[in-house]
């Protein structure tokens, strides 16, 4: 029996169970794909919003501004890339300013620092390859940029490491609600436990609907598609720029990556409820991502473009986060709805579900041992030359370079996979330390990512999975 179970491992489900990790607690994180960070943690913009954008009296607006502030101390112990870069909103006309002007005062109210609406020149000298009708523009010098997927996965970890376990590939089919616990059902084995919490993304209602058949709120999808492009378009922007925001989000933005490319996107799509696996990328969607830029900048070199994308929100019908226990299933805990600025608010929402937690369980006990950092990577590209040749002399496997656009070394790919929530496909690779990130999109290091996967995990090459199961990637030799 467990203490809690979270169902969910992208950004929020983790989050949450690296804070519950604290605690005497026996909790576990029961994920349906093959990783964590699989589904919206894995494709959306990638940003640390300041916050002034959701309504002072939201729980987006709320929680945005408190996990912002929180990502300096939590990137520090979890060794994830984050930069504060700042943002800019920017206005072509005298309505769009008038809109900057509400953006700042909501901003305000909420606490978020050091906002300043600022002239076109002023914009055009921090940004020169925006357009030139720019009249203003917000800045917001707290905005930042991160991995998203590596903050999931360090989270895991680090919850791991803390006592928390992870079961990846399990597919909750049905809850089954118990006077003092939930048995939660699946193809592999059912699991018990005193409260679950619903992480579960775009499938967060579905799962909701399992123990309570007239839920409160209902979840459906929104696609947004990206362009991402070379690293040697170099600092085309250096903030993250975003257009003035619409009722259907904040729009498509131009912004550089904590990796160096640059990222344009996304459009939004609303999708169909049957609809929640749709990530494909399609023609007539990129172009409208290509339109709606234009009103950033038409100075985008879709020409050094490497790869396009698209990932889904879970849009919710409340219109904000839904982040409560259950007023008709005692200890079910709904964290459902986290659209953007979910990522930014993740530290945030996790902090208060363990609040939550604690005053359903009363009488929390932290524990004594536990440790909130979590061992760093070794990123052998980063490293003097001095230091590269002792640690190739220590393990000659940080010698052999893998993939040549990223500069990833086998060294690096297999510690990644023996780490606590180690990477086991070919993706989950590329996530964890970016062999097939580059230029040629694994074309060269993929095979050779397939023959340490296989030597590592004692398996053989045609078991090695490009994600989720089903998704082999050989079939057999080609002289056999």
């Amino acid at each position: 029996m467990f203490d809690i179970a979270i169902i969910g491992a992208g950004a929020i489900g983790t989050a949450i169970a690296r804070v519950l990790s604290k605690y005497q607690l026996n909790t576990i994180i029961l994920e349906k794909d093959n990783d964590v960070s699989g589904g919206t943690t894995k494709a959306n913009s990638a940003i640390i919003h300041a916050g002034y954008d959701a309504p002072y009296d939201s729980n987006k607006g709320i929680f945005n501004v408190k996990g912002n502030a929180m990502f300096d101390e939590w990137c520090k112990d979890l060794d994830v890339p984050f930069k504060r870069i700042g943002s800019l909103v920017v206005a072509h006309n005298d309505e769009e300013l008038e809109t900057l002007k509400e953006l700042k005062e909501n901003g305000d109210r909420l606490g978020v620092p050091n906002l300043e609406i600022i002239s076109g020149d002023k914009v055009k000298a921090m940004e020169p390859n925006l357009r030139e009708d720019i009249i203003a523009a917000l800045y917001a010098p707290s905005a930042g940029i991160i991995e998203p997927w590596e903050l999931a996965i360090a989270c895991a970890e680090n919850a791991i490491e803390n006592g928390v376990e992870l079961r990846l590939n399990y597919d909750v089919k049905a809850i089954e609600q118990h006077e003092d616990h939930f048995r939660i059902f699946s193809d592999v084995e059912d699991v018990e436990a005193k409260l679950i919490i619903n992480a579960a993304g775009v499938y967060a209602d579905q799962l909701y609907k399992m123990v309570n058949e007239n839920p409160e709120f209902s979840i459906h999808p929104r696609r947004g598609q990206y362009y991402l492009l070379d690293k040697e378009v170099g600092t085309f922007v250096n903030h993250v720029i975003f257009p003035t925001p619409t009722k259907l989000g904040k729009g498509t933005l131009v912004t550089p990556t904590v990796d160096g490319n640059i990222l344009v996107g996304p459009d939004s799509e609303d999708l169909e409820e049957c609809k929640k696996e749709s990530v494909n990328t399609t023609y007539d969607r990129l172009a409208k991502v290509k339109e709606l830029a234009i009103g950033i900048t038409d100075k985008v070199p879709y020409g050094m473009n490497i790869t396009t994308f698209a990932g889904l929100r879970a849009e919710p019908s409340t219109g904000d986060f839904i982040i409560e226990e259950s007023s008709v299933v005692p200890g079910f805990i709904n964290v459902a709805g986290i659209k953007s600025p979910g990522l930014s608010s993740a530290p945030a929402i996790a902090v208060y579900v363990g609040e939550l937690v604690g005053t359903i369980m009363a009488g929390l006990v932290e524990k004594a041992d536990y440790n909130p950092v979590r061992r760093p990577k070794l990123k052998f590209e980063h490293l003097s030359a001095e230091e590269k040749a002792a640690l190739i002399k220590e393990n000659p496997a940080y010698g052999r370079i893998i993939c040549r656009c990223e500069m990833i070394t086998e060294g690096e790919i297999v510690d990644a996979i023996h780490r606590s929530a180690g990477g086991r496909t070919v993706n989950g690779i590329k996530r964890r330390v970016r062999p097939g990130a580059g230029r040629c999109q694994g074309g060269f290091c993929g095979p050779r990512v397939m023959e340490i996967l296989a030597r590592e995990l004692k398996c053989d090459m045609e078991d090695v999975l490009q994600e989720n199961k089903g998704s082999y990637v050989l079939s057999g030799h080609t002289k056999a």
